[in-house]
C-alpha cells in the first residue's frame, strides 16, 4: 500500500494546528460529530430533489461506538460519504473544507446548514489518537475506500468492504499518561459512556440529527432483589435549540427553566430577549438579565461573557468579546452561521464578523433596557439596584467613550419625591428659568437632605439629584451636559442663584466684614482657599463649598483608593450665613477668640459634610474652652 504525503503542509503545520487552535482535547468529539452532521446534511439536501436517495429526514443518524477492550472510539454516519478522490482532496490537504465548497456550489437555504466550513476539525482527532481510520462509501458509488494515517508521516488510501453509504471514523486512542505530572491525560476516559454523553450534551446537544450510543444500564430482575445489566440505544442530544424555536411556541417557563438550568441560577431572570438578526451579520441570541448580582460580581474573580455557538455547536463557553464591561451582567448565548466552528480565542480578536455581532448585541441590550425602563419600570428599578453601579462605571471608564450609549439608562434619587428618576425625566420637569441640573453628594439620602447647601436650591423650586455612590460625581463630570443642560453641584462656589439686589446687599456686607473674614482665613492656615459670606444659607450658620474641578466627595473617594501616597485635597471655601446670630457674635470677638471660633466653625462644616476631623481631641477641647468662657 503506497504511503502518501499530505499535499501542502509540513509536520510543523499539523503540530501547530493540533496544539494551538484547540484549547481542550475533548473538542475532537465535537469536531467529528459536526463533520458527520455535515455529511448527513449534504445527503438530506440531495434527497429533496433526488428520489433515488430513498431516505427521509428521520432515517438519518450519527452513532458513537466506544470499545474499551480495543481502546477504539468510532463515529459513524449515514451521510453522503466520500469517493477516493474526495478522501484524497478533503483529508489529504489540511485546512481544505469540502463543506464550504459544497455550500458555495449549492445555494443552500437556512434549513440546510453546513457547520464545518474551516476545514481543520477532522485533524483534531490526532490530539487523542495514535491512528485514525476512515472508511467511506459515497452515495451512488460502487466501491468503498479506507483512509488511514498516524499523523504527520502521511496517509494511505485503499479499497475496502462497506455495504452502506456513509462514513465511519475509528480512533485508536493514545495510551494514558502517567499521573506524575499535573494535567496528565487519561485518553481512556473518552471510552466511558457517561463522559461521552456529557461531551455530546455540552458541545453537540443541538446537532439537528440524532446522536445515538448503546448504553449499559441496570434494572431489577423480575420477582427478585437482584439487578441485571442490559443495553439500550440512547439518543444523546436534544436536537432543537430553544432559540431556534418560534417565539409563539415558547412560554416564560420555557425561558426561565432554560436559564436556571444553563446558567446555574436558582432564581428566575428579571428579563429575557430572544433575538433573530439578519443582514450584514446573521445570528440568533438569547439574552438574560439576572435578578441579582452574583456574590463576586464586583470583583476580579467574576468572568463575563456569552456562550458562543456556530450553528448550534458550542465553540466557546464564555466569549468575553461579545459583551462590553458595562453590560457584563448579561448572561446568555449567541449562535451564528457566520462564525467559524474552529475559531480560537486568539482569532476572535481579529474576526470582523465577531466585532459586528458584538456591536449588534450591544445595541440590542441597550434597546431592551430602554424598553424595560419605559414599560416595566418596577422591574427596571430592581435591575438598577443590582447593576446600576456597573452602568455608572461604564459612563466614567475609557474617558467617557460610552456615555452616549449609557446616559439614558441612568437613574438617581430625586429630592422631588425621593424616588428614582432618569435624566430625561428630570429635564422634562425643569422650570423654564432653571438652567442647570443640580445634584448633591453624600453617604446617604438622609445626610444629603440635611446639607445646608440644598436650602437655596430647594427654595427656588429646583429639583436636586442625590448622589450616594462614590462613582456618581465622576460619571456626571464625564457627561458634562445632558440635553444642553450643565450639571451643577449644590456645593459649587458659583451657584449664582441670588437676585441682583441680593448680590449687591451681600457684596456690601462682605466689604464691611473684610477684616474679620481675612482674620478667619489666616486662622484656618490654608485649610480653605477663602472665607466669605454666603447667599445660599437660610437656617444654617456655616457650610463648605467647592472651588475648582475637584470636589470634597471626589477627593474623599480618591484618597480612599489603595496605594495613594500623597492625598489629594479639594479647594474649599468656608461660607458664613450673614443672617444667622452666629455671624453677629463673630463681629464682636477679638482676633484670638475669632481664630478659635473659625476652627470650631470649620470643623462643624466638615462634620456636616460627613468629612473626618483631623484632630477630634483638639476639637473637643476647643468646644469646652469656648463653653467655659
Amino acid at each position: 500500500m503506497e504511503q502518501k504525503q499530505f499535499k501542502a503542509e509540513s509536520k510543523r503545520l499539523l503540530d501547530l494546528m493540533i496544539h494551538s487552535i484547540y484549547t481542550h482535547k475533548e473538542i475532537f468529539l465535537r469536531e467529528l460529530i459536526s463533520n458527520a452532521s455535515d455529511a448527513i446534511d449534504k445527503l438530506y439536501f440531495r434527497s429533496l430533489t433526488d428520489d433515488s436517495v430513498n431516505m427521509t429526514k428521520s432515517d438519518f443518524a450519527i452513532e458513537i461506538i466506544p470499545d474499551k477492550e480495543n481502546r477504539t472510539l468510532t463515529i459513524k454516519d449515514n451521510g453522503i460519504g466520500m469517493t477516493k478522490e474526495e478522501l484524497e482532496e478533503h483529508l489529504g490537504t489540511i485546512a481544505n473544507s469540502g463543506s464550504l465548497q459544497f455550500k458555495s456550489e449549492n445555494q443552500m437555504e437556512d434549513d440546510h446548514q453546513i457547520i464545518g466550513q474551516f476545514g481543520v476539525g477532522f485533524y483534531s482527532a490526532f490530539m487523542v489518537a495514535s491512528r485514525v481510520t476512515v472508511k467511506s462509501k459515497a452515495f451512488g458509488a460502487e466501491k468503498a475506500y479506507i483512509w488511514q494515517s498516524e499523523g504527520t508521516d502521511g496517509y494511505t488510501i485503499d479499497e475496502c468492504d462497506k455495504d452502506t453509504v456513509g462514513t465511519e471514523i475509528t480512533l485508536e486512542l493514545l495510551p494514558d499518561e502517567e499521573d506524575k505530572e499535573e494535567g496528565a491525560e487519561k485518553y481512556s476516559d473518552y471510552l466511558d459512556q457517561y463522559r461521552i454523553q456529557s461531551l455530546v450534551k455540552r458541545y453537540s446537544d443541538y446537532i439537528r440529527f440524532p446522536i445515538r450510543m448503546e448504553m449499559t444500564k441496570s434494572r431489577k430482575k423480575e420477582d427478585s432483589d437482584e439487578y441485571e445489566e442490559y443495553t439500550e440505544l440512547v439518543t444523546l442530544n436534544s436536537m432543537t435549540p430553544l432559540w431556534k424555536k418560534n417565539k409563539n411556541e415558547l412560554t416564560d417557563d420555557d425561558y426561565n427553566n432554560f436559564y436556571k438550568d444553563k446558567f446555574n441560577d436558582y432564581s428566575n431572570p428579571l428579563h429575557h430577549a430572544l433575538v433573530h438578526n439578519e443582514g450584514t451579520v446573521t445570528y440568533d441570541a438569547l439574552l438574560y438579565i439576572p435578578e441579582r448580582a452574583p456574590f463576586n460580581y464586583y470583583s476580579k474573580e467574576y468572568e463575563k461573557g456569552l456562550q458562543l455557538y456556530a450553528n448550534g455547536v458550542l465553540i466557546m463557553e464564555r466569549c468575553e468579546d461579545l459583551l462590553p464591561d458595562y453590560f457584563s451582567f448579561v448572561k446568555g448565548l449567541v449562535d451564528s452561521e457566520d462564525v467559524s466552528l474552529n475559531i480560537s480565542r486568539e482569532m476572535l480578536q481579529h474576526d470582523a464578523q465577531m466585532r459586528l455581532i458584538a456591536k449588534s448585541v450591544e445595541r440590542t441590550i441597550k434597546n431592551e433596557l430602554s424598553r424595560m425602563m419605559k414599560n416595566e419600570r418596577e422591574q427596571y428599578e430592581k435591575f438598577y439596584q443590582a447593576f446600576g453601579l456597573q452602568l455608572k462605571y461604564g459612563v466614567y471608564s475609557d474617558y467617557g467613550m460610552h456615555k452616549d450609549m449609557l446616559q439614558d439608562l441612568l437613574l438617581f434619587t430625586s429630592s422631588k419625591d425621593q424616588k428614582l428618576t432618569s435624566l430625561a425625566e428630570y429635564v422634562d420637569r425643569m422650570p423654564e428659568d432653571q438652567t442647570c441640573i443640580y445634584y448633591a453628594c453624600g453617604e446617604s439620602i438622609a445626610r444629603i437632605e440635611a446639607l445646608p447647601q440644598t436650602e437655596l436650591v430647594k427654595d427656588k423650586g429646583y429639583e436636586i439629584l442625590y448622589f450616594t455612590d462614590s462613582v456618581d460625581e465622576f460619571a456626571i463630570r464625564m457627561l458634562m451636559k445632558y440635553k444642553d443642560k450643565e450639571f451643577k453641584s449644590v456645593s459649587a462656589n458659583d451657584l449664582n442663584l441670588e437676585s441682583e439686589e441680593e448680590k449687591k446687599e451681600l457684596e456690601q456686607k462682605e466689604t464691611e466684614s473684610k477684616d474679620m473674614l481675612e482674620t478667619m482665613q489666616k486662622a484656618l492656615d490654608g485649610k480653605v482657599a477663602k472665607v466669605k459670606l454666603s447667599g445660599r444659607l437660610k437656617s444654617h450658620p456655616v457650610c463648605l463649598s467647592n472651588e475648582g474641578d475637584l470636589s470634597m466627595e471626589m477627593a474623599k473617594t480618591l484618597n480612599a483608593m489603595p496605594g495613594v501616597d500623597k492625598p489629594v485635597q479639594a479647594q474649599t471655601v468656608l461660607e458664613l450665613n450673614p443672617e444667622h446670630p452666629i455671624y453677629q457674635k463673630l463681629k464682636t470677638l477679638d482676633d484670638e477668640t475669632l481664630g478659635k471660633y473659625s476652627q470650631l466653625l470649620y470643623n462643624q462644616a466638615l462634620l456636616i459634610e460627613g468629612m473626618p476631623i483631623a484632630d477630634p481631641v483638639a476639637f473637643s477641647n476647643l468646644i469646652c474652652e469656648l463653653m467655659e468662657a
